[in-house]
């Protein structure tokens, strides 16, 4: 088989990038389990070091995951982050020097080729809203606070003498799950100490309640979208020189196929159909439930920013209606209509459609040209070159 990059796929990068990140997970937990069967390079390498890396390549593989998710998004910064991880990963495999790392070294090494293959193909850029950095850094303010106050106190704390021992607690405070290892000292002279590891409680919760809230709002927005059959806000943002397909009907899924063949053509649909508007979120297309006739439909989806406009349903009056409602909103735009009756071909003209086509002239003309001896594609062909000159 040829490697092209058509077998190379994006795909395969998502599933080695997850694939690596398991392996990660699995060959650290067994490191740390002492479950590690010794390799070759077990004598060059220090127990104390072979711990540590299978602590540290443990997290590098929740890290990966992230990067997994980021990669399926489309985005960028998933390529780069999943182009640093893929090495440490492979590294840390080495280091641990086991035998049950030596497939994730050999994985990770295997999947930097494919992720360099694929790299055009991630090219969305991530913004996070002002809400998500607000939330970023009160996080990471709040731990900051409880970390470096616990130990400028840490003569009043029992069980504190380092700095990562007040991470520890901080960590722990923060998640409410106390284990009460690490506690302010009692007495008199602790209360400073009792009234800061409160504070340092409300300030831990109260950020991260807001960080998950933030992290899970989009999510379950999405989710409830899909259900509902309409776009996300952050799906509306993305869109730009796009190709806005305005309702649906018998035609709608061979453009959509047409549409999903030509590799970097955003689209999206604006149909009042409910079902029709949940199949296709079923399918991850994205889908707004309106009516495309409607002024500000067309405006949220960024009528503006479009690259051409297509109207296929089998209703003239309704197709002329969301011609004219476009062509309204952005004068420059192309737009191309179907009819369902011949003698609607001029009224779509008159409200605003550039190219409008006739299905059944087209079969019809197709059909004949067949039984005379002639090839489809070559009457297809000549169809369509007749329709440019008539233009």
């Amino acid at each position: 088989m040829e490697l092209t990059r058509d077998w190379v796929t994006v795909r395969a990068s998502i599933l080695l990038t997850f694939a690596v990140a398991v392996l990660s997970i699995l060959a650290g937990l067994a490191q740390i389990g002492g479950l590690g069967v010794d390799g070759p390079l077990a004598p060059y390498v220090l127990p104390v070091v072979r711990q540590t890396v299978g602590f540290t390549g443990t997290i590098t593989g929740f890290a990966m995951f992230g990067s997994g998710f980021a990669l399926r998004n489309g985005y960028r910064i998933g390529w780069y982050t999943t182009a640093v991880l893929l090495p440490l990963t492979a590294l840390q495999g080495l280091m641990q020097a086991s035998v049950l790392s030596f497939p994730l070294v050999a994985l990770s090494l295997l999947s930097v080729p494919t992720l360099v293959v694929n790299r055009g193909r991630f090219d969305r850029d991530f913004r996070p809203s002002p809400t998500q950095l607000a939330a970023g850094a009160a996080l990471v303010g709040a731990v900051a606070y409880g970390t470096l106050g616990s130990y400028a106190l840490r003569d009043q704390f029992e069980g504190i003498e380092t700095i990562v021992d007040a991470f520890y607690f901080t960590v722990v405070t923060a998640s409410t799950v106390g284990y009460g290892d690490v506690h302010p000292a009692t007495g008199p002279a602790s209360d400073i100490a009792q009234l800061f590891a409160l504070s340092s409680l409300v300030v831990n919760v109260a950020a991260f309640a807001v960080a998950l809230g933030v992290l899970l709002t989009p999510a379950i927005e999405a989710q409830l979208s899909k259900a509902l059959g309409k776009m996300t806000d952050r799906q509306i943002d993305l869109l730009d020189d796009h190709v806005l397909v305005l309702g649906y009907g018998d035609l709608t899924e061979p453009i959509l196929e047409e549409l999903d063949a030509r590799d970097g053509v955003e689209y999206a649909v604006v149909t009042p159909d409910e079902a029709a508007a949940r199949r296709l979120a079923d399918r991850d297309i994205p889908v707004y439930t309106a009516d495309p006739s409607d002024v500000d439909p067309l405006e949220h989806v960024n009528l503006d920013g479009a690259r051409a406009v297509v109207a296929a349903t089998e209703d003239d009056a309704h197709d002329a209606l969301a011609i004219l409602t476009a062509r309204q909103l952005n004068p420059d735009v192309r737009i191309v209509a179907a009819v369902t009756q011949r003698e609607n071909v001029d009224k779509l003209r008159r409200a605003g459609a550039d190219q409008v086509i006739s299905p059944t002239t087209l079969g019809g003309h197709i059909i004949v040209d067949c039984a005379f001896g002639a090839d489809s594609k070559d009457a297809t062909e000549g169809i369509i070159e007749d329709i440019d000159l008539d233009d």
